[in-house]
Order: structure tokens, then C-alpha cells, then sequence
């Protein structure tokens, strides 16, 4: 892949991490200043059970920033957008897609049909 590309790919990933780390910085003012005295328990259960599925999301989001993380290492070192499986470049529409991806379609494709055999 060429520097101009890789330069694509590294502030799209960038861009991305900055986005995801200032929403989980939104999320931890949002739920520290709430005032949370609920005299009814439906709305205290309300208010858990929508915590709980922001928190999820940052959990998972969490995840994306440790994967974005690693994608920018493969870009500093050379090894972004190569399969890890077959060594083979992965193309530049399913980096676009899914820029922390680091297998090529067919090897995902390959991966996901060993899963479904071993009931993943």
C-alpha cells in the first residue's frame, strides 16, 4: 500500500478513536452529574436499565478503541492491510468498510465457516 493511502487509513482511524474516546468522555459527565434521588423505583429501574445499555455500548466500544489502536500500530510498522491469515492484501474496499479488519474477505469468510462447524 502506498504512503498517500496509508495516510488515509491512519487519520480515518484516528478520527474514529478521537470520536469514540470523546463520546465515552460525554458518557462519564452525563452519568456523574445526574442527580439520582427517583422516590419511585419504576423510574429508578428505568434509569438503571438505560445505564446499563450505554454502559454495554462502551464496553464495546472500548474494544473498537483497543482495535483502532492496534490498526494504527500495523500502519506505523507496515503491516496494515495485509491478512494475517494469507499475507495477501486486503482490499481497499473492506479496509474502508472495516479499517481494523485484519483478515481478507475470503479468509474472514473461511474463519466464520470453521466457526459455524465447531458451533461457535
Amino acid at each position: 500500500m502506498d504512503k498517500k493511502k496509508l495516510e488515509y487509513f491512519r487519520k480515518l482511524l484516528e478520527k474514529q478513536r478521537d470520536e469514540l474516546l470523546a463520546e465515552a468522555g460525554i458518557t462519564v459527565k452525563a452519568m456523574s452529574d445526574k442527580g439520582d434521588s427517583f422516590p419511585d423505583p419504576i423510574d429508578r429501574a428505568s434509569l438503571e436499565a438505560d445505564r446499563n445499555f450505554i454502559l454495554r455500548i462502551r464496553e464495546r466500544e472500548r474494544k473498537l478503541i483497543a482495535k483502532i489502536e492496534k490498526a494504527l500500530e500495523r500502519v506505523e510498522n507496515g503491516t496494515f492491510g495485509i491478512c494475517e491469515r494469507c499475507g495477501e492484501e486486503i482490499s481497499e474496499e473492506r479496509l474502508k468498510a472495516r479499517p481494523v479488519t485484519t483478515l481478507c474477505i475470503e479468509c474472514k469468510e473461511e474463519q466464520e465457516n470453521e466457526e459455524k462447524l465447531r458451533g461457535d
